[in-house]
């Protein structure tokens, strides 16, 4: 269930991770390979061009003689990036910034409590003892923020508290999750409604996928759109400018 649940989230996202580069790229080899045989056209005429026209032909100039520095730049900060991620502390701080954003924060919170539940669940209802589960879930949660989180709470636990009251002291649980779990304890069925908590945010996670990624497809390509529109409209103006078409 949950590498079905992993590749759902995988599938998901490659449609408009596909379109994306596939839209950078065209744009990309407008400006490096399309454009230049233009600026040439229009250097050797020695006639003015409309302003849109300057500007696209500047930014093709850009990104034919400093590509390179645009790379080395993105390399830098992925570079930085992961060495910043790769100490504790700042892996801490991005997962706890990670939470923090408006739409990729509730979903990961979700997807963590999805793991949490599952792995939990599973554990128990295989007979291991809840803080030998514990241990292992907090070290298996893959954002750091919540995986202190799994801790603090297993160090409720060990000092005579519920599952339900360590989640609810985090603050960081969704009250939906808490309540099934405190309904599991209260009635000796923990195992089946953690399993009950895994599957309910799995679902709730591919609804919000669905949603928000049905909200940016079209806002990929429009954007895309407009990016192409511009570069068509810049180079017509200027053909139209130079054969002096009245528009």
């Amino acid at each position: 269930a949950r590498a079905a649940f992993a590749e759902a989230v995988f599938t998901a996202l490659a449609y408009p991770t596909v379109i994306t580069l596939v839209g950078i790229g065209a744009i990309v080899f407008l400006m490096t390979f399309v454009i230049p045989r233009f600026a040439t056209i229009f250097a050797d005429l020695g006639q003015a061009v409309p302003l849109p026209t300057q500007i696209l032909l500047a930014v093709s100039a850009g990104f034919q003689h400093y590509w390179w520095a645009g790379v080395l730049l993105i390399l830098a900060a992925v570079l930085a990036w992961r060495v910043w991620t790769g100490t504790p502390e700042g892996r801490m701080q991005w997962d706890q910034t990670l939470l923090g954003l408006p739409l990729a924060g509730p979903l990961t919170m979700k997807v963590e409590t999805a793991r949490f539940a599952r792995t939990l669940g599973t554990m128990l209802k295989s007979g291991v003892p809840v803080m030998g589960a514990l241990a292992v879930v907090g070290d298996m949660m893959t954002n750091q923020a919540i995986g202190r989180a799994v801790d603090r709470l297993a160090d409720g636990v060990k000092r005579g508290g519920t599952i339900a009251a360590g989640m609810q002291a985090e603050a960081r649980f969704p009250a939906l999750a808490i309540h099934m779990v405190r309904v599991g304890e209260e009635t000796g069925r923990l195992e089946e409604m953690l399993l009950k908590v895994a599957e309910t945010f799995e679902a709730d996670v591919r609804t919000e996928l669905k949603r928000v990624l049905g909200l940016l497809e079209p806002a990929i390509i429009l954007g895309m759109g407009v990016l192409v529109a511009f570069i068509v409209v810049a180079m017509l103006l200027a053909i139209f400018s130079i054969n002096e078409i009245p528009l």
